[in-house]
């Protein structure tokens, strides 16, 4: 009953079966398929259609397997954004909303979710064209699916986002007040936060539950934030506001926090979502995909470390803040196993200090024991061997990896 062209739920795998209908000119079975089908025929001229509307999210033509100007592809992936959210808003779950409730949603998802970088969810659908290979499009219906699951990365990275800034009582984010300090809002965030996953899984439920991955889908979301929030647990009580125990300081306990605080999710996610839609769902791929992202993460996260002490921050764009936070950072974890006594003893009486003489005299000892070479030292090293097993396996496509891995060796910000 109803309009199918207009059901959000109906499946693009039958959609396009009409397509392919549509364009052969074979007539379907059923009166109302012929019929549906000869509404879709514009889109048939074609080998794949030039736009696609599922509900309020607009699919226009992807662009093809080749490498896309990085502003282009941004436009694309964010005009998917304000049909997601609008269905989010529209949600026939909660009935007909009160119209505060509608305002007060659509305000949180524009302030907290499309504002950053989006490197994690765009990277679904470069995952997914490097699965392809040059020379192949990939298809309108895939492209859609792919940049769904980069939003709810986004989402996902958005609730963690308006959590750990209450964690950290922190002022800013993004160059705007944190969402909890915006004077309307206060521990309203702490919902709003609650509110944020929840619509992750009404999207993955709403685009993905006639898949055959949607449960592999889910198990990877709930394994994802299970992982992640230890990560944050891990840093809070290793590094809690106000007290300084150096003591904690081990590169066991680091490398813990990063990988599970960072790799996880910003890493192993968006490649695990473009292999599922690419159809890579065997349990050896994923896992060699994990392993290599993991490795990757923690990488970046060291690499993030050294940027906060030796990058520049007209640069970055801000100015770096670990020494003074007190945070268990790669470089204090560094200069705690190398120093000598008279060098820990500063780290120790200057350490989470906020003074500028306090961070001048940590930075002092970094320098003495000579930690921005010994970071890149680490940096080569690192990306040798991730290039060197990156090209050794044979399961996956390597572009599948050096997309991620080009982007951040090297990099400034």
């Amino acid at each position: 009953p109803g309009s199918h062209l207009d059901n959000p739920l109906f499946p693009h795998r039958m959609l396009h079966a009409l397509i392919r209908i549509s364009r052969s000119g074979r007539r379907a079975a059923d009166p109302a398929l012929r019929s549906f089908a000869s509404r879709i025929a514009p889109f048939a001229t074609t080998s794949e259609p030039a736009q696609l509307k599922m509900g309020s999210v607009v699919l226009e033509r992807p662009a093809t397997s080749e490498a896309t100007n990085g502003s282009n592809a941004r436009e694309e992936f964010l005009n998917v954004y304000a049909g997601l959210r609008q269905e989010l808003v529209d949600d026939p779950l909660l009935g007909d909303q009160p119209p505060a409730a509608r305002a007060w949603l659509t305000e949180m998802l524009d302030y907290n979710v499309p504002g950053g970088k989006l490197n994690r969810g765009m990277a679904v659908l470069d995952v997914l064209r490097a699965l392809k290979g040059k020379g192949q499009d990939v298809s309108t219906a895939d492209a859609l699916q792919a940049n769904i699951l980069g939003w709810c990365i986004e989402w996902l990275q958005a609730f963690f986002l308006v959590a750990d800034d209450m964690m950290d009582n922190s002022i800013t984010r993004r160059g705007q007040p944190c969402w909890y300090r915006v004077p309307k809002v206060g521990l309203v965030a702490i919902n709003d936060g609650i509110v944020l996953e929840s619509c992750m899984y009404r999207m993955l439920q709403r685009h993905f539950r006639d898949q055959p991955y949607y449960a592999q889908l889910l198990e990877l979301f709930h394994e994802t934030t299970h992982q992640t929030s230890h990560g944050q647990l891990m840093d809070l009580i290793t590094a809690p506001i106000g007290t300084v125990d150096l003591k904690r300081y081990t590169i066991d306990t680091y490398m813990r926090i990063v990988t599970y605080k960072t790799s996880f999710y910003s890493f192993y996610l968006p490649v695990a979502c473009g292999l599922l839609v690419g159809g890579v769902r065997d349990d050896k791929s994923l896992a060699l995909a994990k392993d290599i992202c993991v490795r990757m993460g923690q990488y970046f996260q060291i690499q993030d470390d050294y940027l906060d002490c030796f990058g520049d921050p007209v640069v970055i764009g801000k100015a770096g803040t670990d020494i003074e936070d007190n945070k268990c950072s790669w470089l204090v974890v560094q200069a705690l196993d190398h120093a000598s006594p008279e060098q820990r003893s500063v780290i120790e009486e200057h350490y989470g200090k906020a003074d500028e003489a306090s961070v001048a005299a940590v930075k002092e000892v970094y320098r003495e024991l000579q930690l921005e070479r010994k970071f890149l030292d680490y940096e080569q090293k690192s990306h040798d061997r991730l290039t060197a097993e990156i090209e050794q396996q044979t399961s996956l496509p390597p572009g599948v990896f050096t997309l991620l891995l080009n982007k951040i060796y090297k990099r400034k910000k």
